[in-house]
């Protein structure tokens, strides 16, 4: 265990110039978010930009991002376990990967939230109280560890096993995966009952978020995939096989267009009527006394979704793997992001009990603790698959194992 420890991790060291770059630039967020962590668990939430009237800040809506990847990532194992696709099998450690350093970064913004990490401790079973139906916070917390601690045993006994240059126990490691598929849309299904078990949210009370969420989910995760997939195969040796990358675009595609209907039947059901809890989608599309912060996102958000489902319809889009492809993906990635605070989570505040509209305004503190996030995310998600690849592509191997060939 120690040599595969020290073969994997001087493996996912050693890059050239690019490598360093990135990990370098990455760093930078790490160092400076570190000073600002400080501020706030020193001042406390007062350094973000939470008020009475909107408590919940950019980490939640990160957080909610990264489940959205997180679940996203069986989309590359399924095919490959469930459907014997062979192409997808041999690559299926990496989608686990994302899926391991996704749920890692999503508990990360968890943490940021609560404002109080040192009282972690009230959430542990045997120690703090689970408040076990009521919460679905509890729930939640539940399903993410669980889906980490499952992706984490599948990764590196998988990556371990192929280092000694041996098979798998199928007998037990294929259930366990079976498991993990399941367990992945389990994480955004609960992660929607967080918001929409607020019954004062109305936009957030609809029976339609789950789907919503897992759309989002099919849409944003494997856009990031086939971005990763085809820096690995340019930059590696690692063969990943443009059957992959069709399918994954694919899934895009309808991921869009279910998104698209589900979003569609959600504003007509909340402007048809035009009853009172349409509210804060109405605050979202139109503003409200010159409260309008939000509405220029909104119009140019639906849009760009609309328009890169038509744009994934044009087969040369498609199979443009190294220009058009990674633009629209990289676009579709970043869109959904930035959506879930400016169209989910901030305006669905707004009115409060007491019919004030309000607007959010992060800090810096604030925005800097989100790099530091996704900064700490990125660098595991790099380093990680970086030795995966050593170690699928029989570049990192045992000594003995090889010696005996």
């Amino acid at each position: 265990m120690l040599s595969f420890a020290l073969d994997f991790g001087s493996f996912a060291i050693k890059g050239g110039a690019k490598y360093y770059a990135w990990l370098l630039f990455l760093l930078f967020f790490v160092l400076v978010g570190s000073y600002t962590a400080y501020i706030q668990l020193t001042e406390g939430l007062i350094v973000t930009g939470a008020t009475d009237q909107i408590s919940w800040e950019l980490f939640i809506a990160n957080f909610i991002f990264t489940a959205h990847v997180a679940a996203a990532a069986v989309l590359v194992v399924a095919p490959g376990y469930m459907y014997k696709r062979k192409d997808f099998k041999e690559i299926a450690v990496l989608g686990e990967i994302i899926a391991m350093c996704f749920v890692a970064t999503g508990i990360l913004f968890i943490l940021f939230h609560m404002g109080r990490p040192d009282r972690l401790w009230h959430l542990l079973p045997g120690i703090g109280v689970f408040n076990i139906p009521n919460s679905m916070l509890v729930f939640d917390v539940i399903v993410l560890n669980v889906y980490l601690f499952l992706n984490v045993v599948a990764v590196f006994y998988l990556l371990y096993k192929k280092y000694i240059g041996s098979e798998t126990l199928g007998k037990w490691y294929t259930p366990w995966i079976y498991l993990a598929i399941a367990w992945g849309p389990l994480i955004h299904i609960c992660t929607s009952f967080v918001l929409s078990s607020n019954a004062r949210m109305f936009s957030w009370a609809t029976a339609v978020l789950p789907f919503a969420f897992l759309s989002m989910a099919g849409a944003s995760g494997p856009a990031l995939i086939i971005l990763i997939f085809l820096l690995v195969r340019k930059y590696t040796k690692l063969q990943i096989g443009d059957s992959v990358i069709d399918l994954l675009t694919q899934m895009i595609v309808w991921s869009l267009g279910i998104l698209m209907l589900v979003l569609g039947a959600e504003f007509f059901t909340a402007l048809y009527s035009s009853a009172e809890h349409a509210a804060s989608l109405k605050f979202n599309m139109f503003g409200h006394n010159g409260l309008d912060m939000y509405v220029s996102s909104f119009w140019i958000i639906m849009a760009l979704i609309v328009g890169s489902f038509f744009v994934l319809l044009i087969p040369a889009v498609r199979k443009s793997y190294n220009f058009l492809l990674p633009l629209v993906c990289l676009e579709i990635f970043l869109v959904i992001l930035v959506e879930k605070p400016l169209i989910l989570v901030f305006p669905a505040f707004s009115p409060s009990p007491f019919g004030e509209y309000t607007e959010y305004y992060p800090t810096l503190v604030e925005y800097f603790n989100v790099m530091l996030v996704w900064a700490i995310g990125f660098i595991a998600l790099t380093l990680v698959t970086k030795g995966a690849i050593g170690i699928l592509t029989g570049e990192v191997k045992y000594a003995k194992a090889s010696a005996s060939r």
